[in-house]
């Protein structure tokens, strides 16, 4: 199912869903923008947003050449700002990490430069660029999400279109912070599975747990780009249980050498980094 609220004419000038070149020198021109708007002004978002945050983008296939034709490797993070005028498109941001395959560069900061200054200029603001070189590989170690999973519920399904309206609170105002790892939705072009858990902290009237994972099921057939659905999710629980405080932050497996984390939040900022196991 196609959102109607991204239009077919910015999508169909998108790489993604088609066969594609993959080029092996410098080619910042492969960076692909998609606007937040079109997405948002579907979910009456307004302005100002409604949260803060970022995407939390963790890059695993970045190699380049150094100066004497030796390849070198190195792993990526970056956060581009949730306030951005467009999201990256992340198989235009796979493609242009390929094109430094058979790059000659002269250090690792140039190339972080580089990343920099090109992912600032799609994304419309300036993008923080970790790179992190071999020798820091140990310290990129795998956690786990600080909350109380709801999986096990035993709750029976037998509707898995997009169900916003089954969200309910119960009398009990309280602090929590629940996650569920049974996150799943498609691209919304390619149509291809995206994988995901989601870390949900508030406060408010007490959110019906069973309720919530019968929600967050039922993107198993919803079909938006990983940075809509978390927006989609803080907009729903924000509509039907309205929290005082909410955040939102999914951690969605990666592809193409490439995970996705948007985080958005009403009161607070991105947590320290952690890959979890299925990452």
């Amino acid at each position: 199912m196609q959102d109607k609220s991204l239009p077919s004419d910015i999508l169909s000038t998108l790489t993604l869903g088609k066969a594609t070149l993959y080029k092996e020198y410098y080619s910042p021109e492969l960076l692909q923008g998609v606007p937040r708007s079109l997405n948002r002004d579907g979910l009456n978002l307004g302005d100002p947003l409604p949260f803060n945050g970022v995407d939390r983008w963790n890059g695993y296939e970045l190699s380049w050449l150094n100066l004497k034709g030796k390849p070198q490797v190195a792993i990526l993070r970056c956060e581009v700002p949730c306030d951005s005028v467009n999201l990256v498109e992340s198989k235009s941001f796979k493609l242009y990490l390929n094109s430094f395959n058979q790059s000659k560069i002269e250090s690792i900061h140039h190339v972080q430069k580089m990343i920099s200054e090109d992912l600032s200029a799609c994304a419309g603001l300036p993008v923080n660029v970790q790179l992190f070189a071999r020798k820091a590989f140990p310290s990129l170690k795998l956690g786990t999400l600080e909350a109380q999973c709801i999986d096990d519920l035993d709750i029976s399904i037998d509707n898995y279109a997009l169900q916003p309206s089954i969200l309910t609170v119960e009398e009990q105002d309280v602090q929590e912070t629940l996650c569920s790892h049974l996150l799943k939705s498609n691209c919304l072009i390619t149509n291809q599975p995206d994988w995901g858990s989601v870390l949900i902290r508030y406060q408010g009237r007490k959110i019906n747990q069973e309720n919530l994972l019968r929600y967050l099921i039922s993107f198993r057939q919803h079909n938006e780009f990983h940075e809509q659905c978390v927006e989609r999710i803080f907009s729903d629980i924000m509509r039907f249980c309205k929290p005082q405080k909410l955040t939102v932050y999914a951690r969605y497996t990666r592809r193409g050498g490439l995970d996705i984390n948007p985080f958005r939040s009403n009161f607070e900022n991105i947590y320290p980094e952690l890959r979890l196991a299925r990452q």
